[in-house]
C-alpha cells in the first residue's frame, strides 16, 4: 500500500512501473474513476473510441432503427382475426 506524504505525493510501485513502462520524467495522468482514482500513463494509448467517432457510429445506428421501424409494417385490424368487441366477450357466460 502507498501512502501520501505531507506534500500530498506518493511512491509508484516498482511493478507497477515496470508494467506499464513509466520512467522517471514521465507524466501521468490522474482521472476520477466513480469512487477510485486512476493513474494513466501519459504515453498509454487510450482504450476506445474517440467521442466524434462514437457519435458517428450512434448516428449510423439511430438511422438504421429508424429506417427498420419504417420498414415494419403493423398488423391491420382486419388481418388479426379478431375484433376488439370479441375481447370484451371472452370469458362471459352468455
Amino acid at each position: 500500500m502507498t501512502r501520501v506524504t505531507g506534500k500530498f505525493q506518493i511512491t509508484l510501485p516498482k511493478r507497477l512501473v515496470d508494467a506499464f513502462g513509466i520512467s522517471v520524467g514521465d507524466e501521468v495522468e490522474l482521472v476520477a474513476a466513480g469512487d477510485a482514482i486512476r493513474i494513466v500513463p501519459a504515453n498509454a494509448v487510450q482504450p476506445g473510441l474517440s467521442a466524434q467517432e462514437r457519435l458517428r457510429l450512434f448516428d449510423e445506428a439511430t438511422q438504421r432503427m429508424t429506417a427498420s421501424v419504417r420498414e415494419t409494417k403493423l398488423p391491420a385490424a382486419s388481418d388479426r382475426g379478431w375484433t376488439r368487441e370479441e375481447l370484451y366477450d371472452r370469458g362471459r357466460a352468455r
